[in-house]
């Protein structure tokens, strides 16, 4: 067994000021149907959901590197940040098949001004 991890940490600001000047294109390449209506969903702090979740896969994308031929064989649609019934984040892949992988644990966090992701990841 292989454990892999990956953090990342992003100024809230900076997605803001990039959804803001690229709007639908830049939301549409990054997320997913689902993560932008959780995101809008939460009004006046959307931009730290947004945000998170830019980090979540930055981090994921990280902590896979090592288990992908090459890096463009995952895209930023392929994972998408869920919360399950009690609220804690997990991944759920789409279009991808990722058999090595037995297990992801990923803790995201969040404030004013940055948002955090990390993400750990145990193979077979």
């Amino acid at each position: 067994m292989n454990i892999s991890c990956g953090t990342d940490i992003i100024e809230i600001s900076r997605i803001k000021e990039t959804i803001e000047e690229m709007q639908d294109k830049f939301i549409n390449k990054i997320y997913t149907q689902h993560e932008i209506e959780y995101c809008e969903s939460k009004n006046q702090v959307k931009y730290q959901h947004y945000a998170v979740r830019f980090a979540a896969k930055e981090a994921l994308f990280k902590a896979l590197s090592q288990l992908l031929e090459n890096k463009y064989s995952i895209s930023w649609q392929n994972a998408e940040i869920r919360n399950d019934k009690n609220g804690r984040p997990y991944v759920k892949f789409i279009d991808v098949q990722l058999d090595q992988i037995k297990n992801i644990d990923i803790s995201l966090s969040h404030c004013k001004e940055y948002a955090v992701a990390n993400v750990v990841i145990l193979t077979h």
